[in-house]
């Protein structure tokens, strides 16, 4: 394929210009700016993905200037190394398997990771309901496993199971279910240990 006349006569243009000192291909200034801006900001994608809202808050906590952030968040999104609908998704997809938290809480965290409503809800789709509530009920069942015998009355009974709702709650699992889970968790071990 030939190339495009017109084109390339504008490509030999600029570049005659800014070699000339007039009209320059790049600010050196405001690349000096960027280049700054653009290390840490990689500095702390290598450290792990985030999302552009809390990059962008990261950036700002350096005293780094607003527009000059916004300008090199714009080229690393277009790099495609700022994604939150990636972000969201992967984020959701460890969180739930390897810590056991429920959808609740992943929307909580994205919400306050700086994360849009629409790619929240698109990441938490990847978490079906009935997998959830098996994630629960063996969170429950290790905790049970704490208990080592029959509890004497039952207020030693009432506290062993608020312990299981505890660890439920804390992963963000609604109450009704949480005590469901506990109940027949508790139970289960029972029945072991008789």
């Amino acid at each position: 394929m030939a190339p495009d006349p017109e084109r390339l006569a504008r490509a030999v243009a600029a570049l005659e210009a800014a070699a000339a000192g007039a009209n320059p291909i790049l600010d050196e200034t405001e690349e000096e700016a960027k280049a700054a801006v653009r290390e840490r900001a990689l500095g702390l994608l290598d450290q792990r993905a985030r999302s552009r809202a809390e990059l962008r808050g990261r950036l700002k906590d350096k005293d780094f200037d607003s527009d000059v952030i916004d300008a090199v968040l714009d080229d690393l999104a277009g790099a495609g190394l700022i994604d939150d609908a990636a972000f969201a998704r992967e984020w959701v997809r460890q969180r739930a398997s390897r810590r056991g938290k429920s959808r609740r809480m992943l929307d909580h965290e994205l919400e306050r990771k700086g994360v849009g409503a629409g790619e929240r809800a698109a990441a938490l789709d990847q978490i079906d309901p009935e997998d959830e509530r098996e994630r629960a009920l063996t969170l429950a069942r290790k905790k049970a496993r704490s208990v080592r015998e029959v509890p004497a009355d039952r207020r030693e009974r009432d506290k062993a199971l608020r312990r299981i709702v505890g660890v439920l709650a804390r992963r963000g699992f609604p109450e009704g279910m949480s005590l469901a889970l506990a109940r027949q968790a508790l139970d289960e071990r029972l029945g072991e240990l008789d």
